[in-house]
């Protein structure tokens, strides 16, 4: 009996073994954390700018996680100028933007085949110049694309959202129309947001920053503006039906969500139908947020960041009423751009997980999901020495990433 028991006892133990090491799935939004993953220690070592607590556990510094499945690293091309958004064709090839004003065309394994002309000219002083860029999603039959990108109007600069079809000779853009301005326009070249996506509606949603300025700032708090939103219009630039703020008096009836500094990364996960966006804090408090209709996301009212100078923003507080908190934030900063909800079973540990493009931190972010909060936080690419920009994943799970010094990056397994 003894015997029967101590053998029981030891396969329980392993069992136990096997189950905390696993594999790193288990990770959706709507799933369980069962411990099925190794805890490391936090990613983050740097001392933080500020004293504030979180509002939760695990809010910040989460604990580390491992891909334990081999990648192989490519850099497929590296004469790129300054590319900022990436979409991939039906055929798996690359449409990528360029600051200066341009898209080009590359294979699948970055071999450059055409240069698209046709744009309208953008302002790419500063944080400007031509942006994020999404495929309509009848594109195999109407060839249909859009783009954000930094205007000159009267009054200054503002983020617009135009479309086109490429030419069947992949040289041109035919009928480029610009049908959305976020408006006021200001006389500046920072925070314009610019990232673009499609919903599981076929309506566009498109982020705006506040443009940087204190002038600006409370502007992200007022719902008769187009800046410090994320925006739902149609294909013609007219707000989307179903939004929350259609039947408020003085209110834009475009507007889904407010109270944003810079949104530069957004990433829908559509099989929960659950927007996901990133966007950039001052002197520490990048955020990721999960984006509701109608949400106040207090900025400039409440951040978990100061001013560049080291002076607190506001009443240097962290929480108010009616505001939301981020779901994760970082302090100090990695300042987070692209992002993608990866899908695919391709890099098992990694499906259901957010993978965002870091700026001033170098590294690709990889941030494990459980119950719609963050359970793990791992860095990839580390050692670069690259600020990564834009990041896409493609049908078959291999993800290409492109970086401000002109790189693009394909992830594959080995």
């Amino acid at each position: 009996m003894k015997t029967k028991f101590l053998l029981l006892m030891i396969a329980i133990a392993i069992f136990s073994t096997q189950c905390k090491k696993g594999n790193g799935t288990g990770n959706n939004g709507g799933g369980n954390d069962n411990d099925t993953i190794t805890k490391l220690d936090p990613v983050e070592t740097d001392a933080a700018n500020t004293n504030y607590p979180p509002a939760f556990s695990g809010q910040t510094r989460t604990f580390g996680i491992k891909t334990y499945t081999p990648l192989k690293v490519d850099i497929l091309n590296s004469t790129l100028s300054n590319p900022w958004g990436i979409a991939i064709l039906p055929d798996g090839r690359l449409l990528i933007t360029q600051k200066a004003g341009t898209m080009v065309i590359l294979s699948s394994s970055g071999v450059p085949e055409h240069t698209i002309s046709g744009l309208p000219a953008v302002n790419a002083g500063g944080q400007g110049g031509l942006l994020d860029v999404a495929l309509d999603p009848d594109f195999s039959n109407n060839r249909m694309i859009y783009w954000t990108f930094a205007q000159n109007v009267s009054g200054g600069t503002l983020t617009a959202v135009a479309k086109g079809r490429l030419a069947n000779s992949e040289t041109s853009i035919e009928s480029a129309t610009v049908i959305y301005q976020a408006m006021p326009a200001y006389n500046g070249t920072l925070h314009y947001g610019g990232r673009l996506l499609f919903d599981n509606q076929g309506y566009l949603l498109v982020s705006t920053g506040e443009r940087s300025d204190l002038a600006t700032r409370p502007l992200a708090q007022a719902l008769n503006n187009a800046l410090g939103k994320i925006l739902r219009i149609t294909k013609d630039g007219q707000p989307a039906p179903g939004n929350p703020f259609q039947n408020t008096t003085g209110a834009l009836p475009e507007i889904y969500s407010y109270g944003h500094r810079n949104v530069q990364g957004m990433a829908l996960d559509k099989l929960r139908n659950v927007l996901w966006e990133t966007e950039f804090g001052p002197l520490g408090g990048d955020e990721v947020n999960m984006i509701q209709p109608n949400k106040n996301y207090g900025w400039p009212v409440i951040t978990y960041g100061l001013e560049y100078s080291g002076a607190t923003i506001g009443g240097g507080i962290t929480q108010k009423a009616g505001m939301e908190q981020p779901v994760y934030y970082w302090d100090p900063v990695v300042s987070p751009s692209g992002m993608i909800f990866y899908h695919s079973d391709y890099i098992p540990e990694w499906k259901d997980n957010l993978l965002i493009a870091a700026l001033s931190g170098s590294h690709i972010v990889r941030l494990r999901i459980v119950n719609n909060k963050i359970a793990g936080e791992e860095r990839l690419l580390t050692g670069q020495g690259q600020r990564f920009r834009a990041i896409a994943q493609s049908t078959n799970g291999m993800v290409y990433i492109v970086t401000d010094q002109g790189r693009l990056y394909r992830i594959t397994k080995q």
